[in-house]
């Protein structure tokens, strides 16, 4: 059965080449790219890739539907622009598809975070390799997630994301999806932001990615990364304020 890898990229040209060469055995290999500047559109191409451009397009979801929709393989195997498939998982997934139960439409993979350079402590599992026929939709705007009816197994071969690279990127990065994500909490009639609220989150923040994910076992990275997540959902949070007092 064919495996159509789909890849969404916006200004990649840094990582693209990487991240398609560890989908080379693909029978079909999709760049849906929003709006890129640089020269990603290019060297996607020169990589023998299906380029769709898809705009301005901010919307994740939206992007993974796109690549749903020109995609022709049976399976589809989601990656991001800052990602490649390591060759254990590459093995594991041709393995899966030949001898796979009818009854599993959907594998979770492991993901590998490398944050500054620095390995994260603790991995995570993300659904990004179903059939086609199975995937119902893609939603959410920023944190997207597959809908898949029928069952879903587990990979242990991982993807390794390669993110979060220098500080000045972060920054520039959270500056821009924090604008979304408050405009986002304000459709959604979010509460009015007040004082409390930024130290309660901004606690949350850090808790969660400094002890429940692990952060700690780190060191310099993982306090630099745990302080940056309480910043980041700070400025998430200074924006809706900020777009709640405009509406009053």
């Amino acid at each position: 059965m064919k495996i159509s890898a789909i890849v969404i990229a916006r200004n990649e040209e840094a990582r693209i080449e990487k991240c398609l060469s560890s989908l080379a055995w693909a029978d079909e290999v999709i760049v849906v790219d929003s709006g890129s500047t640089d020269t990603t559109r290019e060297l996607a191409n020169k990589k023998g890739s299906i380029v769709v451009s898809a705009g301005d397009i901010r919307d994740f979801a939206g992007l993974r539907n796109i690549g749903k929709e020109k995609a022709h393989g049976e399976w589809l195997l989601y990656i991001d622009a800052d990602e490649i498939i390591s060759e254990e998982l590459r093995k594991e997934i041709q393995d899966h598809i030949t001898r796979s139960s009818s009854l599993i439409n959907g594998y979770e993979v492991r993901r590998k975070n490398y944050y500054l350079g620095a390995q994260w402590p603790n991995d995570e599992y993300l659904l990004r390799f179903m059939r086609k026929d199975a995937l119902v939709e893609w939603y959410g705007t920023l944190h997207e997630t597959a809908r898949v009816n029928g069952a879903v197994g587990r990979l242990n071969g991982a993807v390794v994301h390669d993110t979060h690279r220098t500080l000045e990127e972060m920054v520039a990065k959270t500056n821009e999806w924090s604008r979304i994500e408050a405009q986002l909490r304000l459709d959604a009639g979010h509460p009015p932001v007040v004082w409390w609220r930024f130290l309660r989150v901004m606690l949350t923040g850090f808790l969660d990615s400094f002890i429940k994910k692990g952060g700690w076992h780190a060191g310099v990275v993982g306090l630099i990364e745990s302080i940056y997540q309480a910043f980041s959902i700070f400025i998430t949070f200074a924006k809706l304020w900020e777009l709640q007092s405009k509406h009053r």
